[in-house]
């Protein structure tokens, strides 16, 4: 009889456990970035993720009384993870698209950002409009020049924008190169494989100021507005995410984060 009740007590231990590991893991927030994109995420000198999205997502885990954790992956399979659940929320400077809305739901927007064009110093371009031959009565590119090549990172927005067709202000998937970073492609220009990098404006800041001979092009290539990727069954993180942004938009702790970062 002791045996049995030894055993039953044991059972119940081991339950009770694997319960309280389930709850520690309900404490986290968990968040898939790209720590590639200052200054939005990136690695401080001291290996720790800082940047606009990393402070806001931070807010957002107190907000939410839940540990932030933060997962360091390839852009490109932010959305996807998001998506099965493998990660709560995507921050990386997200754009909401159709093709993404298709997949995952977004917050509301925290943040704008902007298309720039990064070329070399003693480019003859003084506009992306330049890389077109002609327009159209509309006032739409046709055509885009012989030998220019756009570098972008994969998957983001400027990817997608870039490689359209020159009616939608793309220069078509033969004149874009991928890589997997903005720095990579920055490197890349900086070496004549390309012909210009196009970035969101503040990262395309951060690099030129860290690579002498760069510039960025006057004018944004489009704008967008940031925000939080959330697996489309998860109503309620969304609700909770959302409820979160708006306060901390109203108090005003949005704007110090990204007036800390970009200053005006």
């Amino acid at each position: 009889m002791f045996k049995k009740i030894l055993a039953i007590v044991m059972v119940l231990a081991m339950v009770l456990a694997f319960a309280g590991c389930g709850a520690k893991e309900d404490d986290k927030l968990v968040m898939a970035t790209n720590a590639a994109f200052p200054p939005y995420e990136f690695k401080a000198d001291d290996g720790s993720f800082a940047g606009i999205d990393v402070e806001i997502a931070g807010l957002i885990a107190k907000e939410l009384g839940r540990e932030l954790e933060i997962v360091d992956i390839d852009f490109g399979a932010i959305i996807a993870g998001v998506q099965t659940g493998k990660y709560d929320i995507g921050v990386a400077g997200l754009t909401v698209t159709d093709e993404r809305l298709e997949s995952v739901n977004f917050s509301t927007s925290y943040a704008k950002g902007i298309q720039s064009v990064i070329v070399k110093a003693d480019s003859a371009y003084a506009s992306f409009e330049d890389f077109y031959t002609e327009f159209d009565a509309d006032g739409d590119p046709v055509g885009v020049k012989e030998g220019i090549k756009i570098g972008v990172q994969q998957d983001t927005t400027g990817d997608i924008y870039s490689s359209d067709v020159p009616k939608k202000w793309g220069f078509g998937e033969d004149n874009v190169e991928r890589y997997k970073t903005g720095a990579d492609a920055v490197e890349a220009l900086k070496t004549g494989k390309v012909t210009a990098v196009i970035i969101d404006n503040e990262p395309a800041k951060s690099f030129v100021a860290a690579n002498e001979g760069l510039k960025i092009l006057d004018g944004s290539y489009t704008e967008e507005d940031y925000a939080i990727a959330i697996a489309k069954d998860n109503t309620e993180l969304l609700e909770q995410v959302n409820a979160a942004l708006k306060k901390l938009t109203d108090n005003g702790e949005i704007k110090k984060i990204v007036d800390k970062y970009i200053p005006a």
